[in-house]
C-alpha cells in the first residue's frame, strides 16, 4: 500500500516498509546507509561524487543516510580524501547533497567526528591527538595527550560543526563513539591512563563524550535529530566489553537527549578487533546481531527509549526483516549491500529481491582498497563510485544490431555478456569448458569463501533474463574469429594455472590441481605462498579442515601480505586455530623423496627441511592472449587473460568494456 508516494504496508517485508520517527525527523522505511568512509574526498570537502553516490541510494530507496565521518577540527583532518565540516566551503557542498538526497525521499544525517590517534601525523604533518601516549597499532607514532583546554577546544567543534551541518539542511547529527576514534579512545581503558577528571574510573572517562553530546544537543534542538554510534564490544584485551558499553549507553541517554543509538562493535586497534568491524564473508551474518539485543535491552527501562539501530553482514533485505520482526532493532543499517546495489531497497519493494546484486563480504573492492587509502569501489558492482561519470540509468537499453561474441565464462566474460545483452546486444558467450564460472567455480569447495557463488549465480542471471546464448564447451581459435568479422568480440580467456618449477624441471603442484583430488596429496602438505592472495590461504583452510598437516611458507614476513588489516588479523587466528604452520622469509629450493628444503632468505646458506607427501606452490596465471589482436579492430581484451589479477579487476574490466560497445 502506497500514501503519498510511500509504502506504509507491504506483504513480504511489513517490519522493513513500516515508517518512524527518529527524533522528530519522518524516515519512510527501516532501512538506512550508515556511515561508511568513501576517499572521495577533493581537497578535504565533499565531491560531486558524492552527490552522485548518495543521490543513487537515495534514489534506489533507502529510508535514511547517514554522511561518512565529518572531521571537526584540524588536529583531525588527516589525508585529503577526508571531508571536514568546520570549513565555510563545506556547507554549500552539504546542501547540494542534502538537496539531493531529500528530492529522491530519504532523509540525510551527517556523522560527527575526531579522529584521535587515527590520523595520518606523516602527512598532516603534526602529533594525532588522544587520551594518552598510546599508538593504535605498533607502527604509529605515539599521540599526544590533549590538555583539558585541547578537549574543551574539540567539544566546541563538534557543537560549531553540527551547526554547518544543520545550516546545510541536513536532517540530523550523529556523534561518533564508535571504531575506536577519539571519544571513544577516551571511554576505553585500553587507551586512557589518564589521572585527571578525564581519566580513570567511567565516570571520568565518559565526561568527555557526555560534554560533547550535550554541547552537540544544545544546537541540534528539539526539530531536528541526535543519535550516537557506538562499539557495543571493542574486541580487544583491557577494552571495552559489552557490559561496559551497556552501561555506558544507559548513563549517556539518561543525561542528554539521544534520539536513536546505532549499534556497532569494534575499534581501528592492530590486532583481531579490526577484522571484525567489516566482517568479511568467514564470518557468519548472524554472528554480532547478540550485541544489538543486549544493548536494547538495557535501554528498556527508559521513558523514552531512543530509536535502535542495528548494522554488520545485513547484505539482503530479508535479514532486515528478520531482525526487525524480533523487535530488538527498530533500523537496519545495509552499507556495503547498498555499495553492492544501491536498488536493493526498490527492488524488495517491487518483489525483484532475487535481482539484487549481492553483497558477497569479500571486502575487495571496498575495505581493501580503505586500507591503500583509495577510493572505494565493489567488485560486484563495478558502477560503484562511478555514478558521476557513467551513464544514467546504469544500464540502458539502445537499438543493437551488432553481434557480440564474449569468450570466456569466467567473471569478466559473464559480466561482459550480461551487460552487453542487457543494453540490447545479441551476445553470445561462448568457453571451452562445459560449466560456467571460470576460476570461481572451485570455490564451491571452500565452505569460507563460498559467497563467491553469489556472483555467480546473479551473473547467470541476468545472462538468462537477456537472452546470451551460451556456447560451452568449444575452443574458439583464431580461425574461429573468422566467422565473427561483423561482430564486436570480448576476450576473457583468463590464464593457464602455473606452479613453481623446480631446478631439476619438475613442477609442483597448482591450487586447481591440488583440488582435483585432495585424497591424492596425502596426509602431510606444504603450500609455498607466491601470491599473497585469499587463494593459497583459503585452500590451506580447506585442507586443514579435511584433517591434513599443513605448512604455509611465504617469501614475506607475513601470510597473504596483499590481504588488508580489515581481513587479514581474523585470518591469522583461524590459521592458528587449525594449527596450519607458516613459515616466514622461506623460499622453496628442492623437493626430493618427500623431502621439501626451504632456503631461509633473512640468512644466506641457511635452510630449514622437513618431510611432506605433497608441495603445491602456485605462481601468476599466464594469460590466455586473444589471437590476432592487432589485425582486427573490435577486439576487447579482459580479465586474466590481459593480467592475471583477481575478480576486483576482471569484473570490472568486463562491465566497463561491454558498458561502452558502439552499436
Amino acid at each position: 500500500m502506497m500514501e503519498n508516494g510511500v509504502v506504509t504496508r507491504h506483504e513480504i517485508y511489513p517490519h522493513v516498509f513500516r515508517p518512524l520517527k527518529v527524533g522528530n525527523v519522518e524516515v519512510r522505511n527501516r532501512i538506512f546507509v550508515p556511515a561508511h568512509t568513501t576517499n572521495y574526498g577533493e581537497d578535504n570537502l565533499p565531491s560531486q561524487r558524492h552527490l552522485a553516490y548518495h543521490r543513487a541510494r537515495a534514489a534506489g530507496g533507502a529510508g535514511l543516510i547517514i554522511f561518512e565521518g565529518i572531521r571537526v577540527h584540524k588536529s583531525s583532518l588527516g589525508r585529503q580524501q577526508g571531508v571536514n565540516g568546520y570549513q565555510p566551503d563545506a556547507i554549500p557542498k552539504f546542501r547540494d547533497i542534502a538537496k539531493a538526497v531529500q528530492e529522491e525521499g530519504a532523509r540525510l544525517f551527517g556523522q560527527i567526528l575526531h579522529l584521535g590517534r587515527h590520523i595520518d601525523g606523516n602527512f598532516a604533518r603534526m602529533a594525532s591527538w588522544s587520551a594518552s601516549s598510546i599508538p593504535w597499532t605498533a607502527t604509529a607514532p605515539a599521540p599526544h595527550p590533549m590538555t583539558v583546554d585541547e578537549i574543551r577546544v574539540v567539544v566546541n567543534a563538534h557543537a560549531e560543526v553540527a551547526t554547518n551541518l544543520l545550516e546545510a539542511g541536513l536532517d540530523g547529527i550523529e556523534l561518533q563513539l564508535a571504531h575506536g576514534h577519539l571519544l571513544q579512545q577516551f571511554l576505553s581503558p585500553a587507551a586512557n591512563k589518564r589521572e585527571d577528571e578525564y581519566g580513570g574510573p567511567l565516570e571520568n572517562r565518559l565526561r568527555f563524550a557526555l560534554e560533547t553530546a550535550i554541547a552537540v544537543r544544545g544546537v541540534v534542538g528539539s526539530d531536528r535529530t541526535l543519535g550516537i554510534r557506538i562499539s557495543a564490544d571493542e574486541f580487544m584485551q583491557d577494552g571495552l566489553a559489552l557490559a561496559d558499553m551497556c552501561d555506558v549507553v544507559f548513563r549517556l541517554a539518561s543525561a542528554v537527549q539521544i534520539d536513536f543509538v546505532n549499534i556497532t562493535h569494534s575499534a581501528y586497534h592492530g590486532s583481531y578487533t579490526v577484522s571484525t568491524q567489516m566482517a568479511d564473508m568467514a564470518f557468519q551474518n548472524e554472528q554480532f546481531r547478540y550485541l544489538t539485543d543486549a544493548i536494547s535491552d538495557a535501554l528498556d527501562s527508559l521513558s523514552q527509549k531512543p530509536v535502535i539501530m542495528s548494522v554488520c553482514r545485513y547484505n539482503a533485505v530479508d535479514l532486515a526483516e528478520d531482525m526487525l520482526s524480533r523487535g530488538k532493532a527498530d533500523m537496519i543499517g545495509m552499507a556495503r549491500a547498498h555499495l553492492a546495489d544501491p536498488e536493493l531497497v526498490n527492488k524488495a519493494r517491487d518483489n525483484r529481491a532475487h535481482e539484487t546484486l549481492p553483497c558477497i563480504g569479500c571486502n575487495q573492492g571496498c575495505a581493501d582498497m580503505l586500507a591503500q587509502s583509495l577510493a572505494i569501489s565493489c567488485l560486484v558492482n563495478p558502477r560503484a563510485g562511478k555514478e558521476a561519470e557513467w551513464p544514467t540509468p546504469a544500464v540502458a537499453k539502445i537499438d543493437a544490431k551488432r553481434p557480440v561474441l564474449v569468450v570466456g565464462a569466467g567473471p569478466a566474460g559473464m559480466e561482459a555478456a550480461g551487460i552487453a545483452a542487457e543494453r540490447g546486444f545479441p551476445t553470445t558467450l561462448a568457453d571451452s569448458k562445459s560449466v560456467l564460472g571460470g576460476t570461481l567455480s572451485w570455490l564451491a569447495k571452500m565452505p569460507l569463501r563460498q559467497e563467491f557463488l553469489n556472483l555467480s549465480d546473479r551473473q547467470k542471471l541476468r545472462l538468462d533474463q537477456h537472452n546470451v546464448c551460451l556456447d560451452l564447451g568449444r575452443t574458439i581459435l583464431a580461425k574461429t574469429l573468422q566467422d565473427y568479422q561483423d561482430s564486436h568480440v570480448i576476450w576473457a580467456a583468463g590464464a593457464r594455472a602455473q606452479s613453481q618449477k623446480l631446478l631439476d624441471g619438475r613442477e609442483t603442484l597448482t591450487l586447481e590441481a591440488s583440488l582435483a583430488d585432495p585424497e591424492a596429496l596425502g596426509e602431510r602438505v606444504v603450500l609455498v605462498d607466491h601470491l599473497g592472495t585469499w587463494s593459497v590461504a583459503s585452500v590451506a583452510e580447506y585442507l586443514a579442515d579435511l584433517g591434513k598437516k599443513v605448512w604455509i611458507v611465504v617469501p614475506t614476513g607475513v601470510v597473504g601480505w596483499k590481504i588488508s588489516i580489515y581481513s587479514s588479523f581474523a585470518l591469522k587466528h583461524r590459521l592458528k586455530a587449525k594449527n596450519i604452520q607458516i613459515l616466514a622469509g622461506h623460499s622453496l629450493a628442492t623437493y626430493n623423496n618427500g623431502l621439501a628444503t626451504f632456503d631461509d632468505l633473512s640468512l644466506e646458506g641457511e635452510t630449514r627441511s622437513f618431510y611432506v607427501d605433497s608441495v603445491i606452490a602456485p605462481v601468476a596465471g599466464l594469460p590466455n592472449t586473444p589471437p590476432d589482436i592487432a589485425s582486427r579492430g573490435s577486439l576487447f581484451n579482459v580479465g586474466d587473460s590481459v593480467s592475471a589479477r583477481t575478480a576486483l579487476e576482471a569484473v570490472f574490466e568486463g562491465h566497463e568494456t561491454a558498458l561502452f560497445l558502439d552499436a
